[in-house]
C-alpha cells in the first residue's frame, strides 16, 4: 500500500521487521487487497473440448485399470490455478470413466459428489448398496459419508463428469475416507428403489415403510428423461428470462433447497437466435453443453460452444449465452455454500 513519505516511514519499517519474527503484519498495508469492492477470482474462463479429453481418457483406460486407479479420472484444472486440481477456487471437476465389465472400488468420503452422464448407457453407481442405472445426461449424487461404487455391465464405454467439493473440504480440513473391503456394496435395495419412492413429490407414508436413505438426502438419482421434459414445457408456455433463458433447479425433495449442503445444480434451455443480457454471480459454475452450439461470453471472451464441452464461469464474470441452434446447458455451482453463508449475490444488466 502506497503512503505519502513521512517522517515516520524508517521507523515503521523497523517496526515492521521486528515484528516479522512474531509472526505479526500490520493489516494496513493489505487491507485493500483483503477486502476488496468486488470479488476478484483468481480462476480464468476456460472450455474443455470434449471430444479432445475423451481421446486422451480412452488411452488412459488401455494403460490402467479402474481399480489399479481407484477412480479413473481426468482432471479438468484451471489454468490460473496449477497443481490445484480446482476448475473454480471451491469446485473439482475431471471427467472419469468406467470400461464394460470393470468396477470401480467402494468407497465413502467427506467430499459431495455428483456424475452428469456424458456418454454411455447401462452402467451404474450404487449408493449404500442401490443401484441407479445410468443413462446420458442424468444426474447422481453421491452425498457426504455415503458408501458408492460404480460398475459397467454394458458393452460400451460410460463417461461422466464428476463434480466435488474437493477444495472446500481441503480449506476446513475436514476430510475423510474409507474404502470398503469388498469392491462392492451388498445390495440393499432394487435398482431404482429410491426414485420410485421420492422421485414423483411422494414420501414413504409415515410408519409403513422404513426409511432406509438420509431424512435430509433421500433422493440420489435425477434422471435426464424426466428434466428434459420439465424443461421443454416450460419453454412451450413461457417467454424465456432474458438473463437466463428457461432454467430450473434441481431440488432436495426433503426441504425445496439445493441438492446437496455445499453444491447447487440447475438446466437452462435458449431457444434458437437467442441471446441473454449479461448476468454477474458470486458462485463460480461448471457448465456442460447437453444439446445445440452456441457462444458464451465470459468477461468479455468468446467461447464456441459444442455438444458435451465443459466450462468454466468464474466468480463476478459476466456471462452472456447466444444459442445458435437451441441450446442445452446443465451447471453446477457453489451456491448452496454461499447461501448459508449469506454471501451468494447476482447483478444482471
Amino acid at each position: 500500500m502506497d503512503h505519502p513519505q513521512s517522517p515516520n516511514d524508517a521507523a515503521l519499517r523497523q517496526l515492521y521487521a521486528e515484528m516479522a519474527p512474531h509472526h505479526l503484519h500490520p493489516l494496513w498495508e493489505v487491507l485493500h487487497g483483503l477486502v476488496t469492492p468486488t470479488p476478484r477470482s483468481a480462476a480464468a474462463p476456460v472450455l474443455w473440448r470434449y471430444a479432445e479429453a475423451r481421446e486422451f481418457l480412452l488411452r488412459a483406460g488401455g494403460l490402467i485399470s479402474a481399480e489399479q486407479a481407484e477412480r479413473r479420472v481426468l482432471i479438468m484444472e484451471n489454468p490460473t490455478l496449477p497443481g490445484s486440481s480446482c476448475a473454480t477456487p471451491s469446485l473439482y471437476a475431471g471427467l472419469q470413466l468406467i470400461l464394460p465389465g470393470e468396477v470401480a472400488p467402494c468407497h465413502r468420503h467427506t467430499q459431495c459428489a455428483l456424475r452428469f452422464v456424458m456418454e454411455g448407457d447401462g452402467a451404474f453407481t450404487a449408493l449404500d448398496g442401490e443401484k441407479a442405472v445410468m443413462r446420458p445426461f442424468d444426474l447422481v449424487l453421491t452425498p457426504n459419508w455415503q458408501w458408492h461404487d460404480h460398475g459397467n455391465a454394458s458393452d460400451a464405454p460410460m463417461i461422466w463428469l464428476d463434480g466435488l467439493d474437493i477444495p472446500m473440504v481441503r480449506f476446513f480440513e475436514t476430510s475423510f475416507a474409507e474404502r470398503l473391503p469388498d469392491s462392492a456394496h451388498p445390495e440393499t435395495a432394487p435398482a431404482g428403489d429410491t426414485l420410485a419412492r421420492y422421485g414423483r413429490n411422494l414420501r414413504p407414508f409415515a410408519g409403513t415403510t422404513a426409511a432406509r436413505r438420509p431424512a435430509h438426502l433421500p433422493l440420489f438419482h435425477y434422471p435426464f428423461a424426466e428434466w428434459r421434459a420439465a424443461l421443454r414445457a416450460i419453454a412451450t408456455h413461457d417467454a424465456p428470462d432474458p438473463h437466463l433463458g428457461h432454467a430450473l433447479e434441481f431440488t432436495n425433495p426433503a426441504d425445496g433447497g439445493p441438492i446437496m449442503p455445499t453444491i447447487a445444480a440447475h438446466v437452462r434451455l435458449l431457444p434458437a437466435g437467442f441471446t441473454t443480457r449479461p448476468r454477474q454471480a458470486t458462485d463460480g459454475t461448471i457448465f456442460v453443453v447437453v444439446s445445440g452450439r452456441g457462444t458464451a461470453r465470459i468477461g468479455g471472451q468468446d467461447f464456441a460452444l459444442m455438444e458435451r464441452d465443459c466450462f468454466v464461469v468464474p466468480s463476478w464474470q459476466a456471462l452472456e449465452l447466444e444459442a445458435a441452434s437451441e441450446l442445452v446447458l446443465f451447471a453446477y455451482s457453489d451456491r448452496a455454500a454461499q447461501e448459508k453463508l449469506g454471501l451468494w449475490r447476482e447483478a444482471r444488466a
